[in-house]
């Protein structure tokens, strides 16, 4: 497998020397200083690449092999006239990403947010932070902060009372952190950040779009980029919705197999792949994720390797785990993983190698005090490619055997 390691750009505060001291290979990166929507030049494409692959004599050498993401335009999503040129400058950013060589795209198509969680800074027993999605401070604030006309009919009587309980035990500054969270958008989000009363308007562009709208606007940008990205040699990566389930009235619509088979099934492309996010689908216990792995393995082009712990009396509640001690079969993905590429190399291809990486660390020692992008501090990422590593050379080493 091909180790990768987000990075943000200049201003992370993991540096490309401490990358390169992880041991990774290569880095996915995006180019976030430009506005959804506009073309991404070729010369800023080349200086962001040439600030990652360029090192010392002897250094180890690093390279920009996957974006997370190329953002898709609201409009797009929408319908709305002239969305056309949002894609075309899309196909544009894609094309000229190709001629500097990066052609493995992560992207998604969640209108309006992008992955959502309620706390930054949960703290776990070892004394270490964790991401966290909590349901009924979700609840909390589409009922009683956001105040989302119409709301109170997708809850029940008990979600309702369990959300103004929460609501009403919050302090104003865990209200206001909370309302942050949510609509000011985490680390490497693809969608614009809002004001409350921004973010009601966008809703209501969508009160009368169903999933099924979405998905037949999903295939029709697709329709209209994989035929380039197939003479390109591009390989297009969906990345699940996160929560994977319909959220504040908007319909998610890549969040189970289901998704996924009516996603491939009607653009059956080869460049027509995924990023198997173990974290995100495993936010759903009707997910089977070793399952998907071997269901779906000709279409991964990349996986997001982290684990998720589910609340047992609100199972919409969970929180990030280590990535070997959570609700998913880490091992068991990774062995499905492994026997893809082992596929891939008996059918001849040159690229047989999945690009994965750690997501989602927790922070931890040095790291608690230290400003990092939620999710993405140093240490705990550190952690997790090093769990992950042992288990690829543990799951290697014996498959070889099997082998001899």
């Amino acid at each position: 497998m091909r180790e990768s390691w987000r990075w943000f750009g200049p201003n992370d505060p993991v540096t490309i020397s401490d990358i390169r001291q992880t041991g990774a290979t290569d880095v996915v990166s995006a180019l976030h200083g430009i506005p959804t929507g506009e073309i991404w030049p070729i010369e800023a494409i080349r200086t962001h690449q040439r600030f990652i692959e360029s090192s010392e004599p002897g250094a180890a050498s690093l390279a920009w092999t996957v974006v997370e993401s190329i953002p898709v335009h609201e409009d797009i999503k929408l319908a709305r006239h002239g969305y056309e040129t949002y894609v075309d400058n899309w196909i544009a950013s894609m094309e000229n990403l190709a001629a500097c060589g990066i052609k493995t795209i992560c992207y998604n198509f969640m209108p309006v947010i992008d992955w959502t969680r309620t706390d930054l800074k949960f703290q776990l027993p070892s004394g270490a932070y964790s991401l966290r999605f909590d349901q009924h401070k979700f609840a909390a604030f589409d009922l009683y902060i956001l105040q989302r006309a119409n709301a109170q009919k997708e809850y029940s009587e008990e979600e309702i009372l369990e959300a103004k309980n929460a609501f009403e035990l919050m302090p104003e500054a865990e209200r206001q952190q909370l309302t942050n969270n949510i609509i000011a958008g985490l680390p490497g989000k693809m969608t614009e950040a809002y004001g409350l009363e921004d973010f009601r308007a966008m809703l209501a562009n969508y009160s009368q779009t169903t999933a099924g709208i979405l998905r037949i606007r999903l295939i029709s940008f697709l329709s209209k980029v994989l035929p380039r990205a197939e003479v390109l040699g591009v390989k297009l990566a969906i990345h699940p919705d996160d929560p994977p389930r319909d959220m504040l009235g908007l319909p998610r619509i890549i969040c189970t197999a289901s998704d996924l088979e009516l996603l491939f099934s009607a653009l059956p492309s080869p460049s027509n792949g995924m990023t198997l996010c173990v974290g995100t689908y495993g936010s759903r216990p009707d997910n089977d994720l070793p399952e998907m792995a071997r269901r779906f393995g000709p279409r991964i082009h990349f996986s997001h390797l982290r684990g998720v712990c589910l609340d047992p009396k609100e199972p919409r509640s969970f929180y990030e785990a280590s990535h070997l001690d959570s609700d998913v079969d880490m091992v068991g993905i990774i062995n499905e993983l492994l026997n893809e590429e082992q596929r891939r190399r008996q059918n001849g291809s040159e690229e047989a190698e999945i690009f994965i990486r750690p997501d989602h660390g927790h922070q931890m020692m040095d790291d608690i005090n230290k400003t990092v992008n939620p999710g993405y501090s140093g240490i705990g990422r550190l952690k997790g490619l090093a769990e992950v590593r042992g288990v690829i050379r543990a799951l290697s080493a014996q498959n070889r055997k099997k082998l001899q």
